[in-house]
């Protein structure tokens, strides 16, 4: 599957996540982690101020496509496998990952890069280095 390339829109929403991210920090002096704040907002002590704007960062993910099609009038094309099984596991292994990672694409990629942490340059360059080689295998070993 051919993926269109689109610049425009991919500097504007790399814009918009580095801002967002730059918020979070400095309203919040937390990293725009995902994995993290999801966690957060799953534990007993919920409901600081940190919290709450935790919780709506997650609210405006999950606003983003909805918004975009309010704006556009489309929805934002996602493909996804209908191979359940796979799925599963595909979940389970980025859960390791963004626990033995101690954290994920976007605390390390977005925030820690940024900061330049070598811990989150090595982890950005094991999970892109892993992202790349199982597209490549799913498409042209596979075949899927």
């Amino acid at each position: 599957m051919e993926t269109a390339f689109t610049p425009v829109l991919s500097l504007a929403g790399g814009a918009l996540i580095g801002l967002s991210a730059v918020m979070l920090m400095g309203l919040n002096g937390r990293i725009a982690g995902i994995s993290g704040i999801a966690s957060r907002l799953l534990r007993r002590d919920f409901g600081g101020a940190a919290d709450r704007q935790g919780l709506f960062f997650i609210i405006g993910l999950l606003l983003a496509a909805p918004t975009y099609a309010a704006v556009t009038g489309n929805w934002p094309v996602q493909t996804v496998s209908g191979n359940i099984p796979l799925l599963m596991i595909a979940g389970v292994l980025v859960g390791f990952g963004a626990v033995f990672g101690n954290g994920c694409t976007s605390g390390h990629g977005v925030c820690g890069i940024s900061r330049q942490s070598v811990r989150s340059l090595i982890a950005t360059a094991t999970f892109m280095t892993t992202g790349i080689a199982t597209v490549f295998v799913m498409r042209h070993v596979i075949g899927a």
